[in-house]
């Protein structure tokens, strides 16, 4: 990490961290005052995403269905597909608070961050101490995208929006096989509610 001078803020971010089991020791051996930002979603809509992103670079790739499960008779969940293992949240946390207080932590909803981005924004500014200077004036909302993006900045010629990457169609899953996966998660998202003291509404 850089220096950081006082009265600066250094951020960095990677969305490996949160499920990397070596990072928060690595990260507590650096700096112990690090505040920690994990922005997180329902888990079986980020699994599908994550298949998506995937599809995207790869279209030969098994169906979701196919990597999801273990075996699709029995209903049994493959959780050695990444796919589906990172949306365990509560396994990552307990990781993390072997080393850091849960005070060091702000949980942004995914989905709050899309519906209502400047109200999680706030929370990031007063989480770090920051003036509330990014306020609801700050974003539009992209039809086409089905997100908000940032209206564009002084001297800029045009909007900030995130890239090609990002709101793409999710392909059809089957009705079932969502049920089964919403079902496996139940019981970690309740364990997580528990440890964050939040509850995202996922169920």
């Amino acid at each position: 990490m850089p220096r950081t001078l006082e009265g600066q803020i250094t951020m960095e971010k990677t969305p490996s961290y949160f499920v990397t089991k070596e990072a928060p020791r690595r990260i507590y051996n650096m700096s112990r005052d690090t505040k920690l930002i994990v922005v997180v979603r329902n888990p079986v809509t980020r699994a599908i995403s994550d298949y998506t992103q995937t599809l995207s670079k790869n279209p030969t790739i098994p169906s979701f269905q196919a990597l999801a499960f273990k075996n699709i008779s029995t209903g049994l969940i493959d959780t050695s597909w990444s796919a589906v293992r990172i949306g365990i949240y509560a396994k990552h946390l307990d990781n993390w608070l072997q080393y850091f207080p849960l005070s060091k932590f702000l949980f942004v909803s995914g989905e709050r961050l899309v519906s209502d981005p400047a109200g999680e924004m706030g929370r990031v500014q007063d989480f770090l101490g920051l003036k509330r200077v990014v306020t609801d004036k700050h974003f539009y909302f992209n039809e086409t995208k089905g997100f908000p993006c940032l209206k564009k900045p002084e001297g800029s010629s045009k909007p900030r929006c995130l890239g090609k990457s990002k709101g793409r169609p999710h392909p059809k899953i089957e009705v079932q096989v969502v049920q089964r996966l919403r079902e496996f998660y139940r019981p970690f998202n309740m364990k997580f509610y528990q440890m964050t003291g939040q509850d995202f509404g996922w169920d």
